[in-house]
């Protein structure tokens, strides 16, 4: 694809990205970070195939971000006491997982970071298809 088209695409995929973001209830929006995470733990592991180290480290970063500033930060500790507290000490974990799965090219604990976020996004889901 050359440049211009490439360009476009990606123009066109990020005001794709931004209506669905406009348009998502906060409970979506949970849905949508857990499946930035996943997706972007899942390119960590196929740049570790290509052996490119670089971008590997750039996807668990953005991978770690979205768990820490996204779904972490949208705990209510308050309203969600020792549940909330849990989870919490979870996004950590998980977060000093992929610290060390970057650092060892570890990718079963990527692998282990992945089902626990497919577990969470999961369990979110089933709540919201309750209410």
């Amino acid at each position: 694809m050359n440049a211009p088209m490439m360009y476009g695409a990606k123009a066109y995929a990020q005001v794709g990205l931004e209506t669905e973001v406009n348009s998502a209830s906060p409970h979506g929006l949970i849905i949508m970070l857990y499946d930035g995470a996943i997706q972007a733990i899942r390119k960590a592991k196929i740049y570790l195939e290509m052996n490119d180290l670089e971008q590997k480290g750039i996807s668990i970063s953005k991978a770690m971000k979205i768990i820490s500033d996204g779904l972490a930060a949208a705990v209510d500790v308050k309203s969600g006491g020792q549940l909330a507290e849990q989870l919490l000490s979870l996004y950590d974990y998980m977060c000093k997982e992929l610290v060390l799965s970057n650092l060892h090219n570890d990718v079963q604990k990527m692998d282990h970071c992945i089902a626990l976020l497919e577990d969470l996004r999961s369990a979110w889901s089933e709540i919201g298809n309750a209410t």
